[in-house]
């Protein structure tokens, strides 16, 4: 546990619930039980999507699960013995209270020093891509596990814990529909998946006109728009290249999948400036959240060089809209130093991912990283820190 008080209050952008398998049926309508269901297959739970059975999150009851911060060595100092995957993730542990309830969570969290976080539930990943072919589908099951989180946790528990309802966007008005009926328990934040939105003719861009009445909404009603880290749909694109099975498998390595790891956020940051969406929608408020921010420079590089050859494919300067608009949280071991000199401190946000083992053990080691690596101010390192997400999720 911590060995001091932090100098200043910490906002977690990234904590994580564990979905128990009645989150995701509880409160599905009989005519669409047969979309999630938990199957035995060698004595081992499973969850199949529409009778395929998913390894995308391979034990979804969550009753066991990696130890918080598991990762930790692997991503400050790589893998120089060839490690395994399994072995990266090291002796799992049972799930505790504190990973499926608020009451419990918020007492870790004052263990942990936290003291506000946003809430995402971790299953929920796997739901858009898995029914892209019948979006009336996906609004109804994103719902029923929506009904849930607000049934458990709340969207807003003792103004500690804000959890973040997911909003899927295929039918505009079904997804403004579900924003309001969230912002009506309490929501201040909302998650949003980075990629392509699935539809009846295809897929198409979130940024395209079309969406401008779900994200005016999202400002009239002042929600933050986090973009987190989910299954995109990229591993499509994976399976051209390689012919094999097109979902990604957690402890298998892949090198070819982890070259294009940042492909989803890229592609979903310059769609915004790319198709407009953030120029149309100047006071809506976004945040990546658990994508790193490994992908910006080589994006606003690209971006210029683009602007440069043809202004007149932008309503705007795309590298001053990235800097000036979008929020990110960025992993721990990056150079967060240069990201504040790229976007201004105040557009950074900490983010431990907690409990998933890719985070820390200890959130507040976030801070221990701003002052061994970088010279920001104290004030800076407060808005990093807890500030700047105040701010944006502030009713």
């Amino acid at each position: 546990m911590p060995s001091s008080v932090p100098p200043y209050p910490l906002f977690d952008a990234d904590n994580h619930l564990y979905e128990p398998p009645e989150a995701m049926t509880r409160y599905l309508p009989k005519q669409y039980q047969h979309a999630i269901q938990y199957v035995q297959v060698n004595g081992r739970t499973k969850i199949a999507v529409r009778g395929q059975i998913s390894e995308y999150i391979p034990n979804p009851t969550f009753e066991v699960v990696a130890r918080p911060g598991a990762m930790e060595d692997y991503f400050a100092h790589g893998n120089p013995e060839g490690k395994s995957r399994r072995e990266i993730f090291g002796e799992p542990m049972k799930a505790i209270p504190a990973f499926r309830e608020p009451g419990p969570r918020l007492e870790l969290m004052e263990e942990l020093s936290i003291q506000r976080t946003l809430m995402f539930p971790t299953l929920a990943s796997l739901i858009e891509e898995r029914m892209r072919d019948d979006p009336e589908l996906i609004h109804v099951v994103v719902h029923s596990l929506n009904q849930w989180l607000d049934e458990v946790w709340s969207f807003n528990y003792k103004d500690r814990i804000f959890t973040t309802p997911v909003i899927s966007l295929p039918i505009v008005d079904k997804a403004i529909a579900e924003l309001d009926w969230a912002v009506e328990r309490g929501a201040r934040a909302i998650l949003v998946r980075p990629a392509p939105v699935p539809g009846f003719r295809g897929s198409r861009s979130f940024a395209l006109p079309e969406f401008d009445p779900f994200w005016q909404r999202c400002v009239e009603h002042g929600v933050l728009v986090a973009m987190h880290s989910s299954d995109s749909g990229y591993a499509r694109y994976a399976q051209d290249w390689e012919g094999s099975s097109s979902e990604m498998l957690p402890f298998v390595a892949n090198a070819f999948r982890s070259v294009a790891e940042w492909r989803p956020v890229t592609d979903a940051v310059a769609s915004w400036v790319c198709h407009g969406g953030l120029f149309r929608n100047p006071e809506l408020k976004v945040a990546v959240i658990e994508n790193g921010s490994a992908w910006l420079v080589p994006l606003l590089d690209q971006l210029a060089s683009t602007y440069k050859k043809m202004p007149e494919g932008f309503l705007g300067n795309p590298v001053e809209e990235v800097r000036n608009r979008i929020h990110i949280s960025p992993f721990w071991e990056e150079n967060l130093g240069e990201l504040s000199s790229i976007v201004g401190s105040e557009r950074v946000l900490f983010g431990s991912d907690y409990p998933h083992p890719e985070g820390l053990a200890q959130p507040v080691r976030y801070i221990d990283v701003l002052n061994e690596r970088t010279k920001l101010s104290e004030e800076d390192k407060a808005k990093i820190m807890g500030g700047n997400l105040a701010r944006l999720i502030a009713a």
